[in-house]
């Protein structure tokens, strides 16, 4: 990405009032150039990267702390994986169905249960990838690795297994069997953001709402829902504009995705808030967003749970088309 002229970049920093923050937090200006501190504060100092290579992966693969997380399809995992990797699904951290919201964050025991028999310990470093085009559940194993403490020690793999076997990496169909794990969960609760906390915050100007859906559901299509539209005040930062391409579901690089979110009027030094359809798409936008530093939240009911509600107001709001007459 080309480097913003000078006018361009003082004009950024003067409308967002990025300098004088950054200063009296002692966190120095943003680096509008590479994305840097554009979420101010910095909040990946201290915690692994958020994406690893595969070449990074290779190097690794035998580290006795390593436990990789295999996302997607069973089938799949069961014909071809990386070696060592243990096989995750949303079934397995999601409330069971019909005791909540489709794809809701659970109990915190369940989510001990699931990852400890996954090989998780208090001193494990996780690995996510997923399997060909599942980087959105991907990103929601992270999401609630991180729910349950264990954010900073966990990464994804760029990527995911095309590139790892683009790059002649190995794979196997043996399952390993791993100890099972110990793991100490330390909950944050903050990192899921609720209806009420949501409502509250809509006017807020400290907070940037994200809806990751694609344009269609946006600007009203109810996508099977009771309502169409979006939050009001929300900005439209699709899902699908965050990886390299149709057949790529590679991350773009930092100075790329650091552009969209300005154009899309997320307000540098903000929280962000993120929803979709259910609580996956949006995953994927709140795991972007940690990565340019922003503190973020994801709101696990999204329209799910907002357009049920008749009192909770919609922009560009659409009702669903009243259902077909039997024949």
């Amino acid at each position: 990405m080309k480097r913003l002229s000078c006018a361009l970049l003082l004009a950024v920093l003067v409308l967002a009032g990025a300098a004088p923050l950054s200063a009296k937090r002692g966190l120095g200006v943003p680096d509008v150039s590479t994305g840097r501190g554009f979420g101010v504060p910095d909040v990946s100092a201290g915690r692994e990267p958020f994406v690893v290579s595969a070449a990074w992966l290779a190097e690794h693969l035998n580290d006795k702390d390593l436990v990789l997380l295999h996302v997607g399809v069973r089938a799949e995992y069961d014909a071809a994986h990386i070696p060592g990797a243990m096989f995750i699904d949303n079934q397995a951290i999601s409330t069971p169905r019909g005791e909540g919201l489709t794809l809701q964050i659970p109990s915190v025991e369940q989510l001990k249960e699931t990852f400890e028999t996954r090989g998780v310990s208090d001193s494990s470093r996780v690995i996510v990838y997923f399997g060909k085009d599942w980087v959105t559940p991907t990103a929601r194993v992270f999401l609630t690795l991180e729910y349950l403490g264990l954010g900073d020690r966990t990464s994804m793999l760029d990527g995911g297994m095309p590139v790892w076997i683009a790059e002649n990496h190995p794979v196997t169909a043996e399952v390993k069997q791993l100890a099972r794990g110990s793991l100490t969960p330390r909950p944050r609760p903050e990192t899921i953001a609720d209806v009420a906390w949501v409502s509250a915050h809509l006017q807020d100007s400290a907070v940037s709402i994200v809806d990751a859906r694609t344009e269609k559901f946006y600007a009203g299509d109810p996508g099977g829902f009771s309502r169409g539209g979006h939050l009001p005040g929300s900005v439209s930062i699709p899902f699908t504009t965050l990886v390299e391409s149709e057949t790529s579901d590679k991350l773009k690089d930092i100075p790329a995705l650091a552009e969209i979110f300005r154009a899309a009027g997320v307000k540098p030094g903000s929280e962000v808030v993120t929803y979709c359809h259910i609580g996956q798409q949006a995953s994927f936008v709140y795991f972007v967003a940690r990565m340019l530093g922003f503190k973020a939240r994801m709101y696990d009911g999204s329209m799910q749970e907002w357009s049920a509600r008749a009192d909770l107001p919609l922009d560009a709001a659409r009702p669903a088309p009243p259902l077909a007459p039997k024949p």
